[in-house]
């Protein structure tokens, strides 16, 4: 079932008040000052000006809806000037026709000038002049309208555009980021398998949870970000079952409102980045993850130490493709309202993330 806009009512309350205003130019400024002189307005004049208005409204309308659209916006300019010229002619007569017509000259001398003999062929040269202002005036006033309304379709279809291709851009981006994320978790519970059975069974839970988030509430633009702080700490337990205690961990996680949303799985790849570079089965390391939330704004921050990843393990293969998706997904989905800086620090000893996300 269609519906009007209040855009659209706004149109057609401008149009109203505008030919209203044309109405009262017209058809009462004129009389009115006459009526003050005790001069009684003959029916013709008032003929002659509903004539007038009602020509003007066809003029306006159909330079709007069909001249522009159908030729000066098909890049007929020369015959677009043409026909308007030719219209102005086409007035021009059919108000001089129309007033012989009614009598209206011979009518108004009477009631202005009754004294003196009525000269048909003598025009009133002012009052055609206005006449035709009147025309170039709704002419323009209907291009612009119909220029106007043109831009602000191609305006529309470019945000329809602009929006379809985001979304097929961060459906393409979360699909990548999906296998990234399952491949590595799997490879973290193989490694498990030759080293405690009952670790890998329980990993393997973590894991069904952590994936039923990932195939339902990776489908939606936004989830509560209680649900994405779970699967955080979901994530980083399934991480510490491959740890030896040679690795420390500095875990803050704040508990967010209830209301509060957030893109899923955004922070996903940065975690996958400290656990994958940041841990040495030789060396003893420290990774601090930090989740905080003051009012409607997210602080995430991360470090860690930087260590060689084996060659042959299929993590060294990867490309950053988690990390490079991310930081698009953020560009798109928090314009403006995110910041986020990430490298090695000055020693080249530690790698950083900080993201600030305002989720208002």
């Amino acid at each position: 079932m269609s519906t009007i806009s209040p855009k659209k009512n706004l149109s057609i309350l401008v149009h109203i008040l505008g030919w209203v205003m044309l109405c009262i130019v017209l058809l009462l400024l004129s009389p009115l000052s006459w009526r003050m002189g005790e001069i009684e307005v003959p029916l013709e004049y008032w003929a002659k000006q509903l004539f007038l208005v009602a020509f003007l409204i066809t003029v306006f309308y159909s330079n709007a809806s069909i001249i522009v659209p159908k030729i000066l916006l098909k890049g007929n300019s020369y015959y677009y000037l043409l026909l308007i010229l030719v219209g102005a002619v086409f007035f021009y007569f059919a108000v001089i026709y129309f007033e012989q017509l009614i009598q209206y000259g011979r009518r108004m001398h009477e009631t202005f000038s009754p004294d003196r003999p009525f000269d048909p062929k003598r025009r009133w040269i002012p009052g055609d002049v206005f006449q035709m202002l009147l025309y170039v005036v709704s002419i323009g006033l209907s291009t612009s309208a119909a220029l106007v309304q043109k831009w602000q379709k191609d305006d529309i279809a470019r945000q329809e555009l602009e929006k379809q291709r985001i979304n097929t851009e961060l459906s393409y981006l979360k699909a990548q980021i999906n296998p990234h994320f399952f491949f590595n978790t799997l490879n973290n519970i193989y490694s498990l398998t030759n080293l405690d059975i009952k670790k890998a069974q329980e990993a393997l839970l973590k894991l069904s949870r952590m994936m039923r988030y990932v195939l339902y509430e990776n489908l939606k633009e936004a989830t509560l970000l209680s649900k994405e702080v779970d699967f955080i700490r979901d994530y980083i337990e399934l991480m510490k079952m491959r740890m030896t205690e040679k690795v420390k961990l500095d875990i803050q996680l704040d508990d967010p409102k209830e209301n509060q949303i957030i893109a899923p799985m955004l922070i996903l790849p940065f975690l996958e980045n400290c656990f994958k570079h940041g841990i040495s089965s030789q060396k003893e390391s420290t990774i601090h993850i930090k989740l905080e939330i003051i009012g409607n704004t997210l602080f995430f921050e991360t470090r860690n130490q930087i260590f060689p990843v084996n060659r042959d393990s299929p993590e060294a293969k990867e490309s950053g493709i988690g990390l490079v998706n991310t930081q698009r997904r953020l560009s798109l989905l928090y314009p403006n309202k995110h910041k986020l800086k990430f490298g090695k620090d000055e020693d080249n000893q530690e790698y950083y993330v900080n993201l600030t996300i305002n989720l208002a």
